[in-house]
């Protein structure tokens, strides 16, 4: 592909392309940086009321799973800034911005996972009812439609 096809349309170099989508993708982090940290701060305090203690084996598992995996989503959610800081001025940004988005992404799949885990959690004490695993899978399918699957589609159709 040359170097004109790549603009698509823009009169930017490779070096301000980097530049823009630099400042975009970290727009974007900013807005899942805020609510993964405030899901995995309350996540935090839930082991320490006295709630905990009577949850079953299995809701202090379904707890555990949903800590590491917010632990893991605020990792990656804040690594693109980590990343930027310790390579600016190397001339590098283009590939920084291509592994901040790969770092970014996996951050959204662990917040899902943050997400989906927190929701059956409170929905099991909350109600001990059968249709709790059937509302949990919906939303889940819900967050990869508007996170993954719309954007994938819009994308596939700027190709055609």
């Amino acid at each position: 592909m040359t170097a004109q096809a790549r603009r698509r349309g823009r009169d930017e170099t490779e070096e301000e392309r980097a530049d823009r989508m630099w400042g975009e993708l970290l727009q974007e982090v900013r807005v899942t940086q805020m609510g993964v940290q405030i899901l995995f701060g309350f996540l935090l305090t839930v082991v320490f009321t006295a709630k905990y203690d009577t949850l079953t084996d299995t809701d202090q598992t379904i707890y555990i799973v949903t800590v590491v995996l917010g632990a893991a989503a605020t990792g990656a959610l804040i690594g693109p800034v980590s990343l930027h800081r310790l390579v600016s001025g190397r001339r590098i940004k283009p590939q920084a911005v291509a592994w901040a988005s790969k770092m970014t992404f996996v951050g959204l799949f662990l917040l899902l996972g943050t997400m989906s885990g927190s929701l059956l959690l409170i929905l099991r004490v909350a109600t001990h009812d059968w249709f709790v695993p059937l509302l949990v899978a919906a939303v889940v399918v819900w967050y990869v439609l508007c996170w993954f699957l719309l954007p994938l589609w819009a994308r596939h159709r700027a190709v055609e």
